[in-house]
């Protein structure tokens, strides 16, 4: 790998970060990144997995505050989250290159209809507040199978599982934004984790592109809440929106010409 591959990856990882911060579509940055550097798509895609597991981490480690007194409502979601992330990673490793590359363009443009169309995350938090009102103290019985079903497609590709589990939690937890987010982090962290190991033990990570990325990553989500704090959050996540669209409709051209 060149210096300049190297630092296009670093500040690569930086842009995901923050994209990742206000949109939850790290992948809109850092999976076009590794195809310039000549990556096959499928290495692409297990390699952008391998790198986002620093970013987990240090968003888990940011959240302990609040997840006080969440562990038992975890428990089950977790064990959700390794069977799906595990799930995601074996289809993936079953997917041939040539069927993944064309999916990609549909997973990318999906995942920024819905960032585009989604309400803001506080109003989503007040309809989980007046849905869960019923049923206080309890979660809903299908949440683990949300959870199930949305670390599957984490584990495969990822752009956007972010923000359906948090749209996901804000919704039927009847939590606040802080203390779903944070379940968001451990839940998504887990199954992205589970992926990440499957690929290291089945499939050809290229390490010297991931280490460049997961540092960019990590510096990213650090510098991410700031932005988030003083950006218009609207008009941000309609530009990465338009960008992850634009996105789309390259790679599809590539793969269907």
């Amino acid at each position: 790998m060149s210096v300049w591959e190297f630092a296009l990856l670093v500040l690569a990882g930086v842009g995901a970060g923050l994209t990742g911060s206000i949109a939850g579509l790290a992948s809109l940055i850092s999976y076009p990144a590794l195809l310039a550097t000549g990556l096959s798509p499928v290495t692409a895609n297990v390699t952008n997995t391998a790198a986002l597991v620093l970013t987990g981490v240090g968003s888990v480690s940011a959240s302990r505050p609040e997840l006080t007194g969440q562990g038992r409502r975890l428990v089950p979601l977790a064990a959700a989250a390794v069977l799906g992330g595990a799930a995601g990673a074996l289809l993936l490793l079953l997917t041939p290159t040539d069927a993944f590359e064309r999916i990609v363009p549909w997973l990318i443009g999906g995942a920024s209809v819905a960032i585009l169309v989604q309400p803001p995350p506080r109003e989503l938090a007040v309809r989980g507040v007046l849905a869960h009102a019923a049923h206080p103290h309890r979660d809903q019985w299908w949440l683990p199978g949300a959870v199930f079903a949305i670390s599957v497609y984490g584990g495969y590709f990822g752009a956007a599982a972010g923000v359906l589990m948090l749209a996901t939690f804000l919704l039927t937890t009847g939590e606040g934004l802080p203390r779903s987010n944070a379940m968001r982090n451990v839940v998504l962290g887990v199954a992205n984790t589970v992926a990440a190991l499957g690929f290291v033990l089945f499939a050809s990570i290229a390490w010297s592109a991931a280490l460049p990325l997961a540092a960019g990553l990590l510096g990213g989500s650090l510098l991410g809440p700031r932005v988030v704090r003083r950006a218009p959050q609207v008009a941000l996540r309609r530009v990465i929106a338009a960008a992850g669209l634009g996105l789309a409709a390259y790679l599809a051209v590539q793969a269907y010409s």
